[in-house]
């Protein structure tokens, strides 16, 4: 046995010797009881010194609920507590002061948390305070990346980390960003993460392309630039790839959920192993040490929901440690260590390298040649669009409860909350959430929980527009006008609409509002006359309610509402009025209004010209449906299916759903539309309000027939005139615009084994096509899968419905149904076109945007008017700048707001917007008194003059110095391109 355990050693040491390892020196760093960097074990110079990193990936919801998987309940789905995973590895880290461990999803520990004994917590706080139990990302749960709006990944971000700010203080504060299982990287996540202050950034998943030629060119570290608005290093972000994913490396995993053999090391018994776990070890790491750049080396060990005994890992790797760093008196210079990613980002700091740069995103991700995780950026787009609305509710929640003051949560319609919905629409952005990854129950759970939050939030909106409207009289709320139902104006002769704009600035914005009679006076503010018009239900619409409401008519007009504020207009129906809007069904040649002229095919009904009349401008546009046949996974070079997660279809050409529409004409004074109707299962409405720049189309898409057993994937494609050389371009999580072409990557020479998913991309709130003289722009109400295929082409994928499972850990067919919907699921969404010119495109399609992102919400309240009720009202002395966004206003304490500003605008998109603009903050607000501003980090958890971070130099040039645009004065702040600032604001009502 002596003699086989020198054979294998000899064998490890010459792998390791014949490899020509030759690493630059680091330094030692000595173990201080204090946390972060200054906590991390002692390093070794001239050896390798492997990091391991003990941790658990704990899904905030996924194949369980968030309470399943906190309880340990529903353990024949997945065996997993996190309850018990806390309880375990504190005990554990208590027994040896060498071990470390790092968490990450605050939403759970914050439950734990709160269930501890002040003993218990005064012994996770020394932990923490000695670096022994280390918080990496922080946020309320580990994000999407694709699928997320910017705006919702603060919020979460802000609410994990004041927590764990707040409870443990600097100790508590995250130095690393860690998403080691999001479907792919997008570059505003890195930027935002930069933003607030992280000194690196570690994933697991990418293009095994890409992967490969990384590790070959030890690449697989890197500086990621991503901004190019934002000056460097202002959005730079180290970014590491972790070598197995997050788990660890094969034959090492000692979880109760493993079959790896324990270390045996009893050298008087029969199964002794020591030897050869050590040499098997030793050759691993000397593998991994071939494709990194330095001495220090990462290994993730844990996986999926363990430790919930953490015994049997901190056992063995104890024993891991011990045997392989003794073999360093053989002359292996090899060196173990617990460690935490925040310590090997130290070292690798250390090392005064120089990085490879990266300008672009890791999208789409692939992990084989015919498995592109392309189809989630559209998956369950019913729970996509119920997040975006949730977000829309919850800041103009967030905003009333400010603007109301504290009656907002206490006043006359009970106790009010915006915490229920923070917490909620926080769990919705995890990345088996609004991806649409989850099981069937678990998005059912997503909703549940939204609209819980939206209940609370309710209270609060009430409570808040009472007291700035100075009257009491309940407010009525009905979430379902996109199917045009309303119990309170369908049925009643006389009532109010209030209109709250979240925006900062004024904007116009068309109401439709299911009624039963034929004609209606609307009244604004100052008592004058609105035009409004009565439209018929569509028969779409009158379908998909199943019964939940019985309007037979639309009342339509349009409301010019303040920023910040609301405006109320009143509805009297006319007994005697003249019948409503009649519908010609006939295909129209044209409609159009002063800006736009919108053309049709009197033979087909469908689409064929778009024109602005403002400029001059005139293309081609034909718009249609189809649909991809999903894979069943039983071709003949792949058997992978289309599934949640992967977009896989059966041939590159779709099937057109029909070459003509059916169609209805309906003109009226405030709004055109033409009814088309493609199937029994697809229809749309195009439509043009009177004052609208922007083409819309209503599209409906199900239920997705599956009677003759294939799954579908609905898209809409646009063919236009404009010559797109195959580039098109899409946002990042709703901010900054890159440019995708096809089959084509930055960053490596793409085999692209996959014509269609390949080149899907995702979208969050818009994407675009251009020339040099047109651009057509798509702002989207929700994140979709987009694509170019052809040239002068764009097509969006907004439904999906699927037989088979693809085998990536859900366990079951994206086939949604439900009670109202049992054949299926209908989706109703909205694409709204804009044709500029590409040097003033985003004039327009900025705005646009986030007007789709937060729109006004209404209320409504019977009868007449109180006689002394305030009927308009902004919370701003004046509309922002347009190049400035009001992101965030939001009750921090009882004292003060928390409020972001942004410029909306890239440094390259718009000659008019695209420079610096200055906001007085001191005359920002019309009923609130700015008593004093302190600025903080993006995160809001560090004051922005003590956040430093890492520096980092990029192999393609010397490291950048930051450029630094002053305030005009303390109260003046100033805004360049794509800058967000986040302030502390102390107020008096």
């Amino acid at each position: 046995m002596a003699a086989l355990r020198q054979q294998q050693l000899a064998a490890a040491l010459l792998f390791l010797l014949s490899q020509g390892l030759s690493f630059p020196l680091g330094q030692d760093s000595k173990q201080a009881p204090t946390c972060g960097y200054q906590s991390c074990h002692a390093t070794k110079p001239g050896m390798l010194n492997v990091h391991l990193i003990p941790h658990t990936h704990d899904d905030v919801g996924w194949l369980k609920t968030v309470d399943q998987y906190y309880y340990g309940d529903r353990n024949e789905i997945q065996h997993a507590g996190v309850q018990y995973i806390l309880d375990s590895v504190v005990d554990q880290l208590l027994k040896n002061p060498d071990r470390r461990f790092i968490y990450v999803e605050t939403a759970f520990f914050y439950r734990w948390w709160k269930q501890q004994s002040a003993s218990m917590q005064q012994t996770v706080k020394q932990l923490v305070n000695e670096g022994r139990l280390e918080f990496v990302n922080g946020g309320w749960c580990m994000s999407d990346e694709a699928t997320t709006h910017y705006s919702a990944v603060i919020d979460q971000m802000t609410l994990g980390l004041r927590f764990l700010n707040d409870t443990f203080g600097p100790c508590g504060r995250p130095r690393v960003a860690w998403h080691i299982d999001p479907f792919g990287h997008a570059r505003e996540h890195a930027s935002m993460f930069a933003q607030m202050g992280y000194d690196g950034f570690f994933f697991g998943r990418l293009d095994y392309q890409d992967r490969h030629r990384r590790m070959t060119n030890k690449e697989q570290e890197l500086l990621w630039r991503a901004s190019d608005s934002l000056p460097p290093p202002v959005a730079d972000l180290f970014t590491g790839i972790l070598p197995n994913g997050y788990n660890p490396p094969e034959g090492f995993c000692w979880d109760q959920s493993c079959s790896d053999a324990p270390i045996r090391d009893d050298p008087d018994l029969e199964d002794y192993n020591v030897d050869d776990v050590v040499s098997r070890f030793l050759a691993i790491a000397g593998s991994q040490s071939l494709v990194y750049k330095t001495n220090h080396i990462i290994m993730t060990m844990g996986s999926d929901f363990q430790y919930e005994n953490a015994n049997l890992w901190y056992k063995n790797l104890d024993k891991l440690i011990h045997y392989v760093n003794a073999e360093q008196a053989n002359g292996i210079k090899v060196n173990l260590l617990y460690s935490t990613p925040s310590c090997y980002l130290q070292e690798l700091h250390r090392s005064n390298l120089s990085w490879p740069l990266k300008t672009d995103d890791f999208f789409p991700y692939a992990d084989d040649a015919h498995d592109f995780w392309t189809g989630y950026f559209t998956s369950r787009p019913a729970l996509k669009r119920y997040e975006r609305v949730s977000n829309s509710n919850l800041q103009t929640c967030n905003q009333l409860e400010v603007l109301g003051g504290p009656i907002s949560r206490d006043g006359p319609f009970g106790n009010g909350d915006s915490q229920t919905m923070k917490e909620a629409m926080a769990v919705a952005q995890h990345h088996d959430a609004v991806s649409g990854t989850e099981k069937q129950h678990v998005a059912n759970d997503y909703a549940r929980r939204l609209a819980n939050g939206w209940k609370h939030c309710q209270v609060l909106v009430s409570n808040s527009l009472a007291s700035l409207s100075s009257s009491s009289v309940e407010r009525v709320y009905c979430d379902n006008l996109n199917i045009s139902v309303c119990p309170l104006t369908e049925s009643s002769t006389k009532f109010a609409v209030n209109v709250y704009n979240p925006l900062g600035r004024t904007v116009t914005w068309p109401v439709r509002l299911p009624v039963n009679g034929t004609a209606y006076t609307v009244s604004d503010p100052s008592g004058r006359s609105v035009d409004c018009q009565v439209v018929p239900v569509s028969s779409t619409t009158s379908r998909v309610r199943k019964g939940r409401g019985y309007a037979v008519n639309e009342l339509v007009f349009q409301v010019l509402v303040p920023p910040l504020g609301f405006t109320t207009y009143s509805v009297s129906l006319l007994k005697d009025g003249p019948p409503p809007a009649s519908t010609k069904h006939y295909a129209p040649t044209a409609i159009q209004n002063k800006f736009l002229q919108v053309t049709f095919d009197p033979s087909t009904g469908l689409l064929s010209g778009l024109s602005n009349l403002e400029t001059g401008q005139s293309i081609k546009l034909t718009q249609n449906f189809y649909w991809y046949n999903a894979s069943d996974g039983n071709n003949s070079e792949s058997n992978q299916p289309s599934g949640a997660y992967i977009f896989r279809p059966n041939t590159s050409t779709p099937f057109v759903i029909s070459k003509t529409a059916k169609t209805q004409t309906i003109q009226t004074s405030v709004v055109q539309e033409v009814r088309q109707w493609f199937s029994p299962w697809v229809s749309q409405v195009v439509r043009l309000y009177s004052d609208s720049r922007a083409l819309e189309l209503e599209w409906t898409v199900g239920p997705l027939p599956i009677d003759d057993d294939l799954g579908k994937e609905v898209i809409t494609r646009l063919d236009t005139s404009i010559d797109t050389n195959e580039y098109f371009y899409t946002d990042s999580n709703g901010r900054e615009v890159l440019q995708r072409k096809k089959d084509f990557r930055p960053t490596w020479n793409l085999r692209q084994s996959e014509p269609i998913a390949g080149n899907y991309f995702p979208i969050n709130s818009r994407a675009f096509i251009k020339d040099e003289t047109d651009q057509l722009t798509v702002v989207t109400d929700r994140s979709q899968g987009a694509g170019s295929i052809r040239n002068g082409s764009l097509e969006i994928m907004l439904h999906r419905r699927l037989l088979y499972d693809d085998v990536r850990g859900v366990g079951e067919p994206l086939n949604e149904t439900s009670d109202i919907f049992p054949e299926g699921l209908v989706v109703r969404g909205r694409l709204m076109l804009l044709l500029d010119r590409p040097l003033t495109a985003a004039d327009s399609h900025r705005p646009l945007a986030q007007e789709m992102v937060l729109q006004p919400l209404l209320t409504f309240t019977n009868g007449e008017l109180h006689p002394n009720a305030k009927l308009e009202f902004s919370g701003l002395q004046a509309s922002l700048p347009p190049a400035v966004h009001l992101l965030t206003l939001t009750q921090w304490d009882d004292n003060s707001v928390l409020l972001r500003l942004e410029h909306q605008f890239q440094s390259w998109e718009s000659k008019t917007h695209s420079r610096p603009v200055t906001v007085n903050l001191q005359k920002l607000f019309s009923t609130l008194k700015v008593l004093g501003v302190s600025e903080l980090n993006l995160s809001a958890n560090q004051w922005i003059d003590e956040m430093k971070r890492l520096q980092w130099t990029p192999e393609s040039g010397k490291r950048p110095l930051l450029k630094t645009f002053e305030d005009p004065s303390p109260w003046e702040v100033a805004f360049t391109p794509m800058q967000i600032r986040t302030f502390i604001i102390t107020m008096s009502n």
